[in-house]
């Protein structure tokens, strides 16, 4: 995987300044809400050059993973520019993502962003999640559960995840999807940190006085 992640910072990096003016006209049809726009360009430059949109895709994610392998491959320097196009750009990551599952995956709006409000049921005694999935600015989904409902839901997901992959067998994943699964899993067990955290301290108090 580091070869390979070498050759798209490559990609990248060697036509540098092209590359930041791309962006920067990218992020200015964004910033005046032309996201249709903005998509259509990104899938011409899926269309014209694949090994830069997919290595644009990966820089502008902020793949940890993507990140260390250009390290390991060329350079702190070369990964750090990346880090940089990132910073400047990372709001472009949504249009990018969601190009890359239409042409790579055949997909159509696929889920980009997550946004949730937390209420109380007092009769149920209970907090309320509810939550919007999203594909760039166009809404798929919408639900309200609650806390043990949710984990219900997260469960089925990741049995899932889990099943899929067992079933790639000996097949490989690409560079990009690999890193996805090594930054999740991080992230998740960070959260599932938390969540114990806070579940066991809910144990310890008394009913009635769990707010």
């Amino acid at each position: 995987m580091d070869d390979v992640s070498g050759q798209m910072a490559t990609a990248v990096l060697d036509r540098e300044a092209t590359v930041r003016a791309l962006l920067a006209e990218l992020d200015r049809r964004r910033l005046t809400g032309d996201a249709a726009a903005v998509r259509a360009d990104v899938r011409g430059l899926a269309r014209t050059d694949r090994e830069l949109f997919l290595a644009l895709t990966l820089t502008l994610s902020g793949s940890q993973q993507f990140y260390g392998d250009v390290e390991a491959t060329l350079d702190v320097s070369a990964a750090d520019r990346l880090r940089d196009l990132e910073a400047s750009f990372g709001a472009l990551a949504d249009p990018f993502a969601v190009v890359r599952s239409e042409v790579l995956d055949g997909r159509h709006n696929p889920v980009t962003a997550i946004d949730t409000t937390i209420t109380y049921d007092a009769d149920a005694e209970r907090p309320i999640v509810e939550y919007g999935l999203t594909s760039g600015s166009v809404e798929g989904f919408r639900a309200r559960e609650s806390p043990a409902e949710l984990l219900t839901v997260v469960e089925g997901l990741l049995g899932a995840t889990t099943d899929a992959l067992e079933a790639t067998g000996d097949r490989t994943l690409s560079t990009e999807e690999l890193g996805g699964l090594i930054d999740r899993r991080e992230a998740i067990e960070s959260e599932l940190d938390r969540l114990r955290d806070r579940i066991d301290a809910l144990r310890q108090q008394p009913p009635g006085d769990q707010n």
